[in-house]
């Protein structure tokens, strides 16, 4: 999952040190069998989920956990595996396909920014449109975890090496607001 900050975020993928696999949960056992196919790339010790490339010329892989069948808004918790344990976010549900970029040859998917938008506050229009028809969608209780990822994000302080959050704020201000209006009538 490429950070879209970028344009079509190709810099990133060509900058960035390691590189964020989302694997759905009911796909983990033919990701396994793939893994085991992978050259160049070690698992690490400390962090299981974790593969560590041998050579300079490859990036780290971090493997997350996608799950889409969860009905638990904002749901976190560890598939335990011997050969490849994952940390599971519900929320990566969200996640639509976007475009495909081609890298050095290299078809990487890119999920849609609607999806990735409140982790990223990048958007279009279109993407804010996407996004309030998103969050119609959802249960209460998921429409609530939203609106609290916003709030605790709109509350963080500037972090060294960390993007500021502060010029965003007035930005999730104005999401707030929009997407209280695209609450669903009682």
């Amino acid at each position: 999952m490429p950070n879209l900050l970028e344009p079509d975020a190709r810099s990133t993928l060509i900058v960035s040190k390691n590189l964020d696999i989302a694997v759905p949960v009911e796909r983990h056992e033919a990701v396994k069998v793939r893994l085991r196919e992978l050259r160049g790339l070690q698992r690490s010790e400390e962090e299981p989920s974790v593969w560590l490339p041998l050579g300079a010329d490859l990036l780290e892989v971090n493997f997350i956990g996608l799950d889409t069948r969860s009905e638990r808004a904002g749901e976190t918790y560890v598939l335990e595996d011997s050969e490849l344990p994952l940390l599971v976010f519900a929320n990566l549900a969200l996640l639509r396909p976007g475009k495909t970029l081609e890298v050095e040859g290299l078809a990487v998917p890119v999920p849609r920014p609607a999806g990735l938008l409140l982790e990223n506050m990048v958007a279009q229009p279109s993407d804010l449109e996407e996004l309030e028809t998103q969050y119609r969608g959802l249960s209460a209780e998921q429409r609530y975890a939203v609106r609290s990822g916003l709030s605790a994000l709109s509350l963080l302080e500037p972090r060294i090496q960390m993007p500021d959050p502060t010029p965003h704020r007035a930005h999730l201000a104005r999401l707030m607001a929009r997407l209280e209006k695209a609450e669903p009538e009682p």
